[in-house]
């Protein structure tokens, strides 16, 4: 993983940290979740995706054109409200700041731990397929963003 990728990912676990004293923020007219929620999920998804691309077997990596992966991980937009998040990945009914920061400080030693991967590890996406450790990164920022930008809604009023 190059610096410059290890950078965005880190800035933008920066930027979830930031929020987290709003967690408790609601705006229907955005979504029917809190703060709170959007940074959960998105700190799950970066905790679990980092864990399954590093516990992958790069040998079992192999490349097949997927058309929502190249158009959404090219243009780094998801669309809201179009995909349903696996259980694993929801938060809990109450999200804690401790529960936050634990979850922030395992994110950031992912970033540390992705590098040193393998070219060939990946994750296994229920969409978008197998994503090389390049594609998983590019996962992990655009999801990350997404939630970030759906926080960043929530919060204008």
């Amino acid at each position: 993983m190059s610096n410059h990728r290890a950078e965005i990912l880190s800035q933008l676990l920066s930027k979830i940290e930031a929020n987290i004293p709003q967690k408790e923020v609601k705006n229907p007219s955005v979504s029917n979740a809190t703060v709170g929620w959007q940074l959960d999920h998105a700190l799950k998804v970066f905790n679990a995706v980092s864990e399954w691309t590093a516990n992958s077997n790069p040998e079992d990596y192999k490349y097949k054109f997927n058309y929502w992966r190249t158009i959404l991980l090219t243009s780094g937009y998801f669309p809201r409200g179009k995909v349903k998040a696996p259980k694993h990945v929801l938060p809990p009914e109450t999200v804690t700041s401790e529960d936050l920061l634990k979850q922030l400080e395992t994110a950031r030693i992912h970033v540390g731990k992705l590098k040193s991967l393998p070219e060939k590890a990946y994750f296994k996406h229920f969409i978008f397929g197998k994503l090389s450790k390049k594609k998983t990164l590019r996962f992990l920022e655009v999801h990350t963003n997404h939630h970030l930008k759906i926080v960043k809604d929530i919060l204008k009023k």
